[in-house]
């Protein structure tokens, strides 16, 4: 149960009306994260409109989704696993890749690489290495694409601690952190 309310998308009123509104046509629903988020209309619209620039961003609806197992498994959260394991299978992954990105691998050096720089972000809570860095320039990642991994990573950070913190109830298909599976 939910440490807090899920606000109701027909009784909402306000900007979180408006903005559950956009979410459920999206989505076809207002998944319960988003509910819990519209308690604050500015929080709502922080994190939607993050969504929404980095959906348009150069890496891609796959990597973002790949980047985000990798941080929900990290931190916990069960809901952003099962959340985003559902995104990108739908994003074109394949199980099994969004299985690896959960340990920070993949088949696809690149990818890889922005996947253990995600983790080490994590893991080191932003203080990263020089090493770190040009380890993803030499995988071919330039200026814009570091930022926008970190700006995914911090997203991902926002959406995390929501749902754990709140206990936000999973409306997804449900998958098990790494450390459970082991």
């Amino acid at each position: 149960m939910s440490r807090i309310n899920l606000v109701d998308p027909v009784s909402a009123t306000g900007a979180s009306a408006e903005l559950l509104g956009e979410i459920r046509s999206a989505f076809g629903v207002a998944p319960n994260m988003f509910r819990a988020v519209a308690n604050s209309p500015a929080a709502l619209a922080s994190m939607w409109g993050s969504f929404g620039a980095l959906g348009k961003g150069r890496l891609g609806a796959k990597l973002g989704e790949q980047i985000a197992v990798a941080v929900a498994d990290r931190n916990d959260c069960h809901y952003c696993l099962a959340a985003h394991t559902a995104l990108g299978r739908k994003a074109g992954a394949t199980a099994e890749e969004m299985t690896a990105a959960q340990h920070g691998k993949s088949s696809d050096p690149k990818t890889a690489a922005a996947l253990t720089f995600a983790q080490k972000l994590v893991e080191a809570r932003g203080q990263v290495s020089d090493a770190d860095v040009r380890t993803l320039r030499d995988a071919g990642f330039d200026d814009e694409d570091v930022v926008e991994i970190i700006a995914h990573v911090a997203l991902n950070l926002f959406t995390n601690y929501i749902n754990v913190a709140l206990a936000v109830p999973v409306d997804f298909p449900g998958v098990k952190l790494v450390r459970e599976a082991a």
